[in-house]
């Protein structure tokens, strides 16, 4: 007999079972759930706009491969976060109505990554522009104390180089001494040449000292250029003591590879071709390109060609670490026709330089609080300049008997300044065979801390090794030097009310020439009112205080004063005049400056006003002078002209005046001009001349004119130095079209001819007055492309529509008219 307990049991058992089974399920898909999560990419930051609001609702999208991968919307205090399941290559895409769409760069997560992202949105442009060359810390423009120009890549897509472009950016004023390849020089806001800091991907490319020659820097390779306008040694040390510059190379973004050729040519056997390749893949990006360009330039024995090839390679280890290798390498040569209007003929020289830079980068980010980044870059530059035969007519001079030297002169010329002076006679013909280089290691360490957005902390710490050396075989000259210097910086920058901004920072150096020396900076920036549509509605105010310094470069650290002095055993006249060994060149601004937004940010302007003071200056003192104070008869045989120490000083001050308009997104019109004011204010050379000859300098065809045959005289203004320039812009671009009318415009400035006991009599009547001797010019360039089928890009550009060919110093004709055209080929990429 069946009882009523038996038969429930198997009722039990199989709800026993059910329930167990349920169990089990919802564990696994629990498991499941903290599994998805454990290895999910997550991506968080802020959404703000340019001055640091929060912007609340905006949409931030997870791209991938061209797909929406994941969405969020920011919170009121503009935080947002994200998550997907699963690795790659992302880029963050925001927008909100009123702000055009912000667009990131692409980055690698892993599928256990937490990464800091913050979306940056402003209402004029897709490109958040960003400084790092300011303070090392990528900070949007608008919130930076210190004025900076950004040029983008691809407005250097139709130049042959960087000079013209960088003619586009207030105080910049660019002096080419010849034509296509000829060497030429910065001076920024009135600053010497070699006081400007010049990186390459964040490899220091100047030479031991400073100097450095944009004429041979190609357009290839080029992604990116920041221009500092100030000193910056609180941030990078020696060097920055009147601008940094960074230059970028690209890196690949697209998942399919990417391959680009490039083929123009043009007048005076002109001809280039570029090919880049670039891509992703997974954790990897690259980037490679390489070049030539070839010209005969509009001179005989002028002919330039330069070779150019870079390499950025990337590989994130995970979402907040990667490793970065870039190189990039140019080799050119030249032909070294001189001051061709003083001689009449071209010297028959070539001058060749091979330049490598080359760094490995290693960075973290930790919670994304804590950056730390380590860097060791090498730059090893050469030079060689040779002298293949003597051109000239030989001229014979008596030094008493026996003694006979023969020099080589051109045929009679006329000089003509600008200042309406003019010279007529024969002057020295004369080349170099020399050859120098200046290699450079580095370590740099930087560790950055976010306590919040009031506090940002930056410690460095750079090691340089500096070594170079210098050979003339013609007068048994070889030097060499090796300098090792220390460097240890702390920068503090943040922001209240998204209304004040600040930065501040020092370094303290050890350096092996100067010793110790300590370089602060201070720098605030208000809003008072902040961007919008209304008309007036976007005002900032800027105050900026800036130190810099400088150490000497290999020639003149060879010509000390004091070195010269002691090796004569001559410690009399050291202690009589404080002859010191050479310290270091010291240079301080004082910069305010105001952006107004006038209609909205379709019109804007930009107005500053800086004081530059350079003291401490390196000068040379001439023979006669030294002769005369310290009984030094300086043979030229030897090499020696003229000896160093830190006697000069001068001040450059002036105002600033930027305007942009954009009343459509398809025209832009764009100006600027810069107001110099210089003055020599302390400069013994000149005093010592004037001293030593009885009387300064002078042309005995114009009596009574006092002449600076090598340096400036004291009250005048330093050489090569336009007190006013100008720039402007204009352009209208289409989907399929555009075009680009750029002007470049400068005044007239002071110089010298440097023709002092050079005529064919060993006189001075070649000399000219110095005020107002570089002609003024105005350079037009007209850049033109249009987008054809099947990725086909045509392009044209005609440069120096005037035909002027004054722009250079006087003597060095600059390049007349010239015209290219060319294709553009895009095979591959997304």
């Amino acid at each position: 007999m069946l009882s009523l307990s038996s038969l429930d049991r198997p009722v039990a058992r199989l709800s026993l079972r059910a329930g167990r089974r349920r169990r089990s399920v919802f564990a696994l898909l629990l498991l499941a759930a903290f599994g998805t999560a454990a290895h999910a990419v997550i991506v968080r930051g802020h959404v703000t706009d340019v001055l640091g609001r929060p912007v609340p609702g905006a949409r931030v999208q997870l791209i991938e491969s061209g797909k929406v991968s994941a969405i969020a919307y920011s919170e009121e205090d503009g935080s947002y976060e994200i998550r997907y399941a699963g690795a790659g290559r992302f880029i963050l895409l925001g927008s909100i109505r009123g702000f055009f769409p912000s667009i990131g760069e692409d980055f690698y997560s892993g599928t256990t990554d937490v990464l800091e992202k913050d979306v940056v949105m402003a209402t004029n442009t897709v490109r958040q522009e960003v400084s790092v060359a300011a303070t090392g810390i990528p900070t949007p423009l608008p919130q930076l104390t210190a004025p900076v120009s950004v040029i983008q890549g691809e407005t250097l897509d139709t130049r042959l180089g960087v000079v013209d472009e960088m003619r586009q950016i207030p105080g910049a004023f660019l002096v080419q001494t010849g034509q296509t390849g000829g060497v030429t020089s910065l001076f920024l806001r009135g600053g010497n040449s070699t006081a400007n800091l010049v990186m390459i991907d964040g490899v220091p490319a100047d030479d031991v000292g400073g100097t450095f020659d944009f004429g041979t820097v190609s357009s290839t390779a080029v992604g990116r250029m920041e221009l500092l306008r100030g000193p910056d040694s609180a941030m990078y040390g020696t060097d920055a003591g009147s601008s940094v510059i960074s230059i970028e190379t690209p890196r690949g973004t697209t998942a399919v590879p990417l391959l680009t050729y490039s083929g123009d040519a043009g007048n005076l056997h002109t001809w280039r071709n570029e090919a880049t390749l670039s891509g992703t893949l997974q954790k990897f990006d690259y980037f490679g390109a390489v070049s030539r360009l070839d010209t005969s330039n509009a001179l005989q024995l002028d002919r330039y060609h330069s070779v150019t090839s870079a390499l950025n390679l990337g590989y994130d280890i995970n979402g907040n670490t990667q490793v970065r290798f870039t190189i990039r390498n140019a080799d050119s040569a030249t032909g070294v026709p001189g001051p061709h209007d003083f001689w009449g003929i071209s010297d028959d020289s070539k001058l060749g330089d091979q330049d490598l830079y080359s760094g490995l980068t290693l960075e973290n980010r930790y919670k994304g609080n804590w950056h730390n980044l380590f860097r060791y870059s090498i730059a090893r530059k050469r030079e060689q300049q040779q002298q293949f035969g003597q051109q000239g007519t030989p001229i014979t001079f008596e030094q008493g008997q026996p003694d006979q030297y023969t020099e080589y002169f051109g045929p009679v010329v006329t000089i003509r300044g600008a200042n309406g002076y003019t010279a007529t006679g024969q002057t020295e013909v004369y080349g170099d065979n020399t050859d120098q280089d200046s290699n450079r290691d580095q370590l740099y360490y930087q560790s950055d801390y976010s306590f919040s957005r009031h506090f940002i902390g930056l410690f460095g710490f750079r090691y340089d090794n500096e070594r170079g050396s210098f050979n003339d075989a013609d007068i048994f000259e070889h030097e060499k030097t090796q300098r090792t210097n220390f460097e240890y910086n702390l920068q503090f920058q943040g922001e209240f009310f998204s209304r004040l901004f600040y930065s501040a920072g020092g370094a303290v150096e050890k350096n092996h020439l100067y010793g110790i020396a300590g370089t602060p900076r201070l720098g605030l920036t208000y809003v008072p009112v902040r961007p919008s549509g209304k008309l007036f509605h976007g005002t900032r105010l800027r105050a900026n205080f800036a130190t810099g310094v400088q150490e000497p470069t290999l020639a003149i650290e060879f010509q000390s004063l004091y070195t010269q002095l002691l090796n004569a055993g001559d410690t009399a006249d050291i202690a009589l005049y404080h002859v010191t060994p050479q310290s270091a060149q010291r240079s301080r601004t004082y910069d305010v400056g105001i952006d107004q937004n006038i209609l909205g940010e379709k019109l804007t302007l930009k107005a500053g006003y800086f004081h530059n003071v350079f003291d401490r200056q390196l000068e040379g003192v001439g023979n006669a002078a030294l002769a005369q104070y310290f009984n030094l008869n300086i043979n030229p045989g030897v090499g020696l002209y003229e000896a160093y120490l830190n006697s000069l000083a001068y001040r450059a001050q002036g105002e600033e005046i930027e305007l942009a308009w954009q009343p459509k997104p398809s025209v832009l019109v764009r100006g600027g001009y810069t107001n110099l004011d210089t003055r020599v204010l302390q400069s013994f050379a000149s005093d010592a001349v004037a001293a030593a000859e009885g009387t300064p300098t002078e042309n005995p065809n114009l009596p009574g004119i006092a002449i600076g045959a090598e340096s400036p005289l004291v009250g005048a203004r330093p050489f090569r130095r336009a007190p006013s320039t100008g720039y402007f812009d204009a352009q209208y671009m289409r989907r399929k079209f555009t075009v680009a009318l750029k002007g470049a415009l400068a005044s007239r400035s002071d110089d010298s001819t440097y023709l002092g006991y050079s005529d064919a009599t060993g006189g001075n009547t070649l000399l000219l007055p110095n005020h107002d001797l570089d002609f003024g010019y105005v350079k037009l360039d007209l850049g033109m492309t249009y987008a054809m089928p099947h990725h086909l890009l045509f392009f044209t550009q005609i440069d120096n529509l005037l035909n002027n060919q004054h722009i250079g110093p006087i003597g060095y004709p600059g390049l007349p008219l010239t015209f290219r055209s060319g294709l553009k080929i895009r095979l591959g990429g997304n």
